[in-house]
């Protein structure tokens, strides 16, 4: 009896380690890329949820550059909520449709104008991180699908996470 329930929790904190730092997300959002040779048989497919975020082929494309595309917020405490504004052009001739940005991890959530960027237009997208339970050196990535060419587009943030004395483990 022992064993089972042994079996039961270790499953339990595997599940919730997953949800807890999207793993499961992030792994399918890495097995939805394009084939990995010239070779069409060894194409990776898509999964129907990677396809929510697909752009539409026949929208025209434009280009987008950001100011900085990588953020260090140095030295953090667990628990703090930090956030970030990345700020970024319009290059392009056509206009910018963001269709979907999506962090990580659950405890990176980005903010992004959902009405199209002009030519020549600047708008930006804001990245909170929460570190909760979140101890030591952490990266984390929001991926921007939008009409741009090359697409997706990646931002990178970065922490170093002080435990707090006193601090219940994983809360």
């Amino acid at each position: 009896m022992k064993s089972i329930f042994a079996k039961f929790f270790v499953m339990l904190l595997t599940v919730g380690f997953l949800v807890a730092c999207g793993g499961a997300e992030a792994e399918k959002a890495d097995s939805t890329t394009a084939p990995t040779t010239d070779n069409p048989a060894t194409e990776v497919k898509a999964t129907p949820d990677a396809d929510a975020n697909a752009v539409d082929p026949n929208i025209p494309k434009t280009t987008m550059s950001f100011s900085d595309m990588t953020h260090d917020f140095g030295n953090i405490q667990e628990g703090d909520k930090v956030s970030h504004v990345f700020t970024f052009t319009n290059n392009g001739d056509e206009p910018l449709i963001i269709n979907s940005a999506k962090g990580s991890c659950g405890c990176t959530v980005p903010e992004w104008p959902k009405e199209p960027i002009p030519p020549g237009g600047e708008s930006s997208i804001k990245v909170e991180f929460n570190s909760k339970g979140k101890a030591g050196k952490q990266t984390k990535t929001v991926t921007i699908n939008a009409n741009t060419d090359p697409n997706p587009t990646r931002l990178t943030i970065k922490a170093d996470v002080a435990k707090v004395e006193g601090a219940e483990e994983g809360k």
